[in-house]
């Protein structure tokens, strides 16, 4: 974290000693999207109940706006140019929303990935194939589920209930055929 801060503050003081403004706003602009994402995933992730688009407004603030920001400020760099620079962003910031819902695809995957299954059920992240689930599934199941995010959320046995859950819910389908739909 201590790197990251300190690539991102050397990042900033290169644009103001080389005057260029455009990318200072550009790299600027993504540490407060980044911001406004993780406190927005922080109020919500406390009650659980998470729609789509809200879960959208999050990763395409806390992890697209980080891409996006990174082609808008080489583009801008290389061309000067306003069109070439917001088309570039806007293809980073697909670009990231694809890969945040890759990797929360990664959860439920039993593929050796280098990334823990049922990582993000621990940490009480509400991501795409889980907030289908949510809103498919019957009371009882509804309240299950969240049950176990808040109090068993650790417990191995039952956060693979929650991983069968959402592949017999179509949750993993949902969120492939949206992505692919990017």
């Amino acid at each position: 974290m201590l790197i990251g801060d300190y690539l991102l503050a050397k990042g900033l003081l290169l644009s103001l000693d080389n005057n260029d403004y455009q990318v200072l706003h550009i790299l600027s602009d993504a540490v407060r999207k980044m911001s406004e994402g993780e406190l927005l995933q922080l109020e919500k992730s406390r009650s659980l109940n998470l729609r789509e688009d809200v879960y959208f407004e999050i990763i395409r603030n806390k992890t697209a706006s980080l891409l996006a920001s990174a082609c808008a400020a080489g583009a801008w760099s290389a061309s000067k140019d306003e069109t070439i620079t917001e088309k570039m962003r806007q293809f980073g910031e697909k670009a990231g929303i694809a890969f945040q819902i890759k990797d929360d695809l990664f959860d439920y995957s039993s593929d050796n990935v280098g990334k823990p299954t049922g990582n993000d059920i621990k940490e009480k992240k509400l991501t795409l194939p889980l907030i289908y689930t949510l809103n498919k599934v019957d009371k009882n199941t509804r309240r299950q589920l969240i049950q176990i995010l808040k109090h068993k959320n650790k417990d191995r046995e039952k956060v693979n209930w929650v991983i069968e859950q959402v592949k017999m819910a179509g949750g993993i389908d949902y969120t492939v055929e949206k992505n692919e739909r990017l």
